[in-house]
């Protein structure tokens, strides 16, 4: 093990290290803030294991980068949250959105474990996989306590295997469209709850925005992911499956006082496009009638610029902390020569 621990770490174990320091601290000061206005004490006894569990990875590698003489990225701070702000969100979206970061929580270290070949890494991922795995059953278990958790859709048992027989299986655009299998109801139904609780996300974030520039962005932002929704909730009702139903009463009225920094709301808005881009790629990939997967490439497309957006606001304000990269040999050699 100290004999590995010597062998520095690659571009993979790099960028997953940072990526995981920038989310760990993001997730540090909303939790924080969360803590601080929940009122139910199950979901408050879930948030403060979430924020205990974010305090613990960002412990680990600050020590770490330490360790490696890389230098620790600057993250998210006390500077970006306000734990005395008034209360924006309900405790129903809190819970949902502790329940979403497990998830997401589980996939990030599954990529992490994949690409590390480091043993000390490798066994970090491990562990945190299992951290984010016991956080997302205490979450369902809460929110099925609370009669807040929605199944997904069932289907009717088959009574015996099929085989696809006609090449107009794959269609959709026109005639008659054969319905959904269960691999596209599962991404229609996740893409529409990631997308819901997106809007209420944003719908706060734009009440309590500092900035013109970016109250008007997160608008555009809800519209968007309004209408995806709605693309989505079309294609489950062609079928006659049930549809998740969103709420407007996960956000509080609030507006005078901002929890969360401008820098911060940004940077977590952004971070929502990129999984979203990310499930849909996944989507396409398990999807088979093609006015479906046409749904996903439009629609990737449209948000993909609206993230490229984000990014130049973010780089306008000096608020975008740039990942770690390869050095540029040209700029050095011309850095040497000015130097001689």
């Amino acid at each position: 093990m100290e004999a590995d621990k010597k062998i520095g770490l690659t571009a993979s174990e790099l960028s997953q290290i940072w990526a995981n320091y920038m989310n760990a601290s993001l997730y540090n000061c909303i939790l924080t803030y969360f803590n601080e206005k929940v009122e139910d004490e199950e979901i408050g006894s879930l948030i403060n294991s979430a924020l205990k569990l974010h305090q613990k990875q960002l412990a680990t590698l600050t020590a770490i980068f330490e360790n490696e003489n890389h230098p620790v990225p600057q993250g998210f701070t006390d500077a970006d949250v306000n734990p005395q702000a008034p209360r924006l969100y309900t405790d129903g979206y809190m819970l949902q959105n502790v329940l979403l970061l497990a998830e997401l929580g589980m996939t990030a270290a599954t990529m992490a474990i994949s690409v590390s070949t480091r043993e000390d890494i490798y066994s970090l991922y491990s562990t945190t996989h299992r951290d984010y795995n016991e956080l997302h059953h205490q979450a369902i278990q809460v929110s099925l306590t609370k009669g807040i958790y929605i199944r997904p859709p069932s289907i009717p048992k088959h009574k015996e295997v099929d085989f696809v027989k006609k090449q107009n299986f794959l269609t959709g655009w026109f005639g008659e469209r054969r319905p959904l299998l269960a691999p596209e109801i599962t991404n229609l139904y996740s893409n529409i709850e990631r997308n819901q609780l997106g809007v209420a996300t944003v719908t706060g974030f734009s009440q309590i925005a500092q900035s013109k520039e970016v109250r008007s962005y997160l608008q555009r932002g809800i519209d968007i992911a309004k209408k995806h929704v709605n693309i989505f909730s079309e294609a489950l009702e062609g079928s006659d499956v049930s549809v998740p139903m969103g709420s407007d009463s996960m956000v509080t009225n609030s507006s005078e006082v901002s929890p969360f920094s401008d820098k911060l709301i940004m940077f977590h808005t952004t971070g929502m496009i990129a999984q979203g881009i990310g499930a849909y790629g996944f989507s396409i990939s398990t999807n088979i009638r093609r006015d479906i997967a046409s749904h996903y490439t439009r629609l990737m497309g449209e948000i993909a610029l609206y993230s490229e957006d984000g990014a130049n606001i973010m780089i306008e304000n000096e608020w975008l902390e740039e990942p770690p990269r390869m050095v540029d040999r040209d700029e050095l050699a011309k850095t040497t020569s000015r130097k001689e």
